[in-house]
Order: structure tokens, then sequence, then C-alpha cells
């Protein structure tokens, strides 16, 4: 007599194996968003550091804008020769309104509620 599986033993392992699979798959979906989620929350900080020193170094005023990098023209000095851009989207944070005087950069957070996180002037 052989010895071989039953159709109903190989679907019940089958549904086993898939509802494995579907957990695993979002799980690491969760852990991508929170991992880009900390990325942006850190790339937020890194370009409030940058904005204070400029203010700080270069006559007590804010970039008007938020470009590709920031730099003092007087004294001549590289506070941040990259500016970090969204880790999913690879676009600039938006600055609104970026000016002499104020700033406010924000982002959309994807694992969070509320969504919004963004960081303001401090002087």
């Amino acid at each position: 007599m052989k010895k071989s599986f039953t159709l109903l033993e190989m679907l019940v392992v089958i549904g086993i194996i898939a509802v494995l699979v579907s957990v695993g798959v979002s799980s690491y979906s969760t852990v991508q968003k929170k991992a880009r989620d900390a990325k942006r929350k850190s790339d937020l900080k890194t370009i409030q550091s940058a904005m204070e020193q400029y203010y700080s170094v270069c006559g007590y005023k804010y970039p008007g804008s938020l470009s590709t990098s920031i730099y003092c023209a007087s004294p001549t000095i590289g506070i941040m020769p990259v500016v970090p851009k969204d880790p999913k989207t690879i676009t600039p944070y938006p600055c609104n309104p970026c000016t002499t005087s104020d700033y406010t950069v924000c982002t959309t957070l994807e694992s969070e509620t509320p969504s919004g996180y963004c960081i303001y002037y401090q002087q």
C-alpha cells in the first residue's frame, strides 16, 4: 500500500503557508513605513539644525528658500551641502513659509496619526 498525502492535507498545508506569507509581507510593509517615517523625522531635525546654524552664522536671518543646499555667502560657509529629500518620493521637503524671518518645513508620515509632522523656526 502506497503512503501519500491526501488532497485535503495538501490544501491545509498550502492554506497555512499562504497565511504565514501574507502576515510576513504585511509586517515587512509596516516596518518599511516606520523606517521611512523615522528617516523623515531625522531629516527635518537636521534641516532645522542647519537653518538655526545659518541664522546664527549668517547675520541673524534664515535663508529665503530651502533649495538643494544651505550655505552662507558672507562669510562663505557650507552649512548643509545637500538638503535631504523624502525617502520614498525623492522630492524636497516643502518649506512654506520660507522667508528670512521664519520657516516651516513639513512632511507627511505614512505610519503615524496624525500624519503631519512639521518643524518651525526657533528664534
